[in-house]
């Protein structure tokens, strides 16, 4: 239903838009603008609750007619940057999936999650190659590049793309593909939303059906010998091994089960496509390396991605950040002991994580595309839960030094999807290598001359 708009010129295009357009103190405008990073909380002027390509390209013609600046949200789990003023599209409504069998393809609209794509294919022997939690937004986790579970494997989700439905700021709904617009085609594949709201995307699936998945939790005060382990073991796996390194602390709160409930842990999750007794036996130095107290490694389908990383699946004010590493070599592990292992009292970080990189994301891209993480061998990431003013001010410190401290083993870049909250231009511009990053600042300009998308993880035109 469309709430009732004011009764203002610049406003009368938005009452062709099927779903609500809502404005501040409407009835539904917190739920509508609120996304799962509750970090960010975002004030728009006007909010258009999209229900399809349609909604979308009239509000971009609106924005354009009216000069105002444009975000988009399907889930808010990247929402890293709040909203002030302008217009919001929200596309949650737009969760549509269509799977081609005969060509092994899924198009899926703009709002729709992991779990929708999921549940859509997994019938089918089919699957998606999806990130740590299937509440996140295939569409945006993709156009950042998306890191997945399976990464080693089968590489970023953007390789699997194989075409685009967007709507450039000027209200032009346009195709693309490596044939039609091959420009737009590479910006979106790792160049996040710069030039354009994607309305649709087809990607190519998996013959995936199930997996070899799960964790090795052990308790917090034997991090040194399973990281040490961990590293020598990353150097010596197949490719299709899929692994990380996280360290834990968990609050005592009942939506984390027991045992883990309330305390500081070393896991090592992975993922294996290939036969699991193979998996099992990979996997057994990591077992061997230090007391371990729960084992959820396990046969499952791959549908049950979820099971592995455990995300918090309930809407959090979040602190997230990321630095691409070459290496974990022992001056990097002593360094990173230092910053968060079970030495450092009171550390306040949720959650530290190691990702083993390389394999297939190592790989040159079937297609030229904007990401820029091929040559990593490691990445790290962390989250901080940000309760309350004196927490938060201790998460931002222990962030800072912990990647400053880790600097001389990074490539000095991040992936965007995982880059945290932006900050300048020269901030903004690690996501990327100098030659991608001006190449997508000409893309910018040519596409969002008036720079109306411009909130979140941007480029300068």
């Amino acid at each position: 239903m469309t709430a009732t708009h004011r009764n203002t010129p610049d406003l009368f295009a938005l009452s062709q838009i099927h779903g609500p357009v809502l404005h501040p103190g409407d009835d539904g405008y917190a739920d509508e603008v609120m996304g799962f990073n509750l970090a960010a909380l975002h004030t728009p002027d006007v909010v258009v609750g999209a229900t399809g390509a349609d909604d979308i390209v009239t509000a971009l013609r609106w924005a354009t007619a009216t000069g105002t600046p444009v975000a988009i949200q399907a889930t808010g789990h990247g929402a890293n940057f709040p909203i002030d003023h302008g217009l919001l599209i929200n596309t949650a409504r737009m969760t549509d999936v269509h799977i081609d069998l005969d060509r092994r393809l899924a198009t899926v609209a703009a709002g729709a999650k992991w779990r929708h794509v999921l549940d859509a294919a997994a019938p089918h022997g089919l699957a998606p190659l999806a990130g740590t939690s299937t509440d996140a937004g295939a569409v945006g986790y993709t156009l950042g590049g998306g890191l997945p579970v399976m990464g080693r494997a089968h590489g970023y989700a953007a390789d699997l793309v194989r075409s685009f439905q967007v709507a450039t700021p000027d209200g032009t709904l346009r195709a693309c593909d490596p044939d039609h617009e091959p420009e737009l085609f590479w910006a979106l594949r790792g160049g996040k939303g710069n030039v354009g709201v994607v309305t649709s995307m087809t990607c190519e699936l998996l013959p995936l059906a199930t997996i070899l998945g799960g964790g090795v939790y052990c308790p917090g005060e034997h991090t040194e010998p399973l990281l040490r382990a961990w590293a020598d073991w990353t150097r010596t796996i197949p490719d299709e091994m899929c692994s990380a390194f996280t360290l834990l602390r968990l609050p005592p709160i009942p939506e984390i089960p027991e045992p883990l409930r309330g305390g500081f842990w070393a896991r090592v999750a992975i993922a294996w496509p290939g036969d699991p007794a193979e998996g099992e036996r990979l996997l057994a130095p990591i077992r061997a390396a230090a007391p371990v107290a729960v084992d959820t490694v396990e046969e499952m389908p791959y549908a049950a991605l979820d099971r592995i990383h455990m995300e918090p699946q309930d809407p959090l004010p979040a602190r997230e950040g990321c630095a691409l590493l070459r290496d974990l070599t022992p001056e990097a592990m002593r360094t990173f002991l230092a910053e968060a292992g079970p030495e450092v009292p009171d550390h306040p970080l949720l959650m530290v994580e190691i990702r083993h990189m390389g394999g297939a994301l190592s790989r040159p891209a079937r297609l030229d595309d904007a990401i820029c993480s091929r040559d990593a061998n490691y990445i790290l990431e962390t989250v901080g839960v940000l309760a309350a003013p004196p927490a938060a001010a201790a998460i931002e410190q222990a962030t800072a030094s912990l990647y400053a401290a880790m600097s001389p083993y990074g490539t000095g870049h991040t992936m965007v999807n995982l880059h945290g909250t932006p900050g300048n231009d020269t901030d903004r511009a690690r996501a990327w290598t100098p030659e991608t990053y001006d190449r997508l600042r000409q893309d910018k300009a040519t596409y969002d001359p008036s720079n109306l998308l411009r909130f979140g993880h941007t480029v300068g035109s």
